[in-house]
């Protein structure tokens, strides 16, 4: 039996008159991925923690489902799930799930984190004033965000003149931007070519490295995407063997042997994630609690990567990293 399946039978086991009194809350969680990956066991570590620290204790006071999709197109099937399981709070990981949530009765509070502009996605009216049943934390960042990675990347491979960027054509947040217009405009101001790679299943993330080593990439950035994020190990060990240094978005790519980090603080995110959950639970209406930004972001670099990749990571960038993993 899987640790969840015997978390959620345990609790049902142990529903007695506390249950029927209506003291135990339920919670349900949504992502993309099978739940095994080290990312998303970081995620949900870190809610349950967040959760604690206001007093919610899972299998206690309250009964928590998570539902990871895998394969995405599974998201159907883990909506209803959780539709049928009447959470008091869902809390939704990515746009790809909080959009698949939208079919949810407006009567369940949901709160997403990461997504990268829910007001253009339409999950909100805005993001001061978000209405209905639905609020969180956007991944809405700078609009010079993309080129501060791209400076990362050309400091750690001085003389870098073309650098590939990993999209996946079918996330919403990237559909609602204007890239075509956007990247040739960046590649102009900073000098450098951008080429476009493209992945929306893992086994395209093979073509898709392949493909930038094949135009001579000098680097690749990770644009950020739920398939990226869940599918980390398979891209690190791509880039190191086409000697791709690379950028990502979240910090488990470091951990695991990527070569840098800038992006936002994900564990922060999932913690006032959590906070929301709070006051959810205790009365607070998802249209009284304004959409938030990221207010962390974190550089980080891998040393030993860089030396496999016979970098050599200036002072400068050392100086400005929030980690350094020897």
């Amino acid at each position: 039996m899987k640790r969840r399946d015997f978390i959620a039978a345990t609790a049902a086991l142990l529903v007695s008159p506390t249950r029927a009194q209506g003291t135990r809350r339920r919670l349900g969680f949504l992502a993309i991925g099978d739940g095994s990956g080290q990312a998303l066991n970081q995620a949900e570590r870190v809610l349950l923690d967040g959760l604690r620290n206001h007093g919610w204790i899972d299998g206690k006071n309250l009964i928590v489902e998570f539902r990871f999709s895998h394969p995405p197109n599974r998201m159907p099937a883990s909506v209803a799930d959780l539709i049928a399981f009447n959470p008091d709070v869902l809390i939704v990981a990515g746009p790809q799930a909080a959009l698949a949530l939208k079919s949810a009765p407006a009567t369940i509070p949901i709160v997403f984190v990461a997504v990268g502009d829910p007001e253009k996605l339409g999950l909100v009216q805005s993001l001061s004033r978000p209405g209905g049943n639905i609020t969180g934390f956007s991944a809405v960042i700078p609009d010079d965000f993309l080129a501060k990675r791209l400076e990362i990347l050309r400091e750690l491979v001085p003389g870098a003149s073309k650098i590939a960027l990993l999209v996946n054509p079918e996330n919403p947040t990237l559909q609602r931007q204007n890239m075509a217009e956007e990247i040739p405009r960046m590649a102009r101001r900073l000098g450098i070519a951008l080429l476009t790679v493209e992945a929306t299943t893992a086994e395209e993330l093979d073509v898709a490295f392949a493909s930038a080593a094949t135009q001579h990439a000098d680097a690749i950035i990770d644009f950020g995407d739920p398939l990226t994020y869940v599918e980390a190990p398979r891209i690190i060990a791509l880039a190191a063997k086409h000697h791709l240094p690379a950028n990502y978005l979240f910090p488990h790519y470091v951990a695991n042997g990527g070569l840098s980090v800038y992006g936002a603080d994900a564990a922060d995110l999932f913690r006032r994630a959590a906070n929301y959950a709070d006051k959810i639970l205790k009365g607070t209406k998802p249209s009284d609690l304004p959409v938030e930004r990221p207010t962390k972001f974190e550089l980080l670099i891998n040393m030993k990567t860089a030396k496999a990749l016979g970098l050599t990571v200036p002072p400068s960038l050392l100086v400005r990293a929030d980690e350094v993993i020897e």
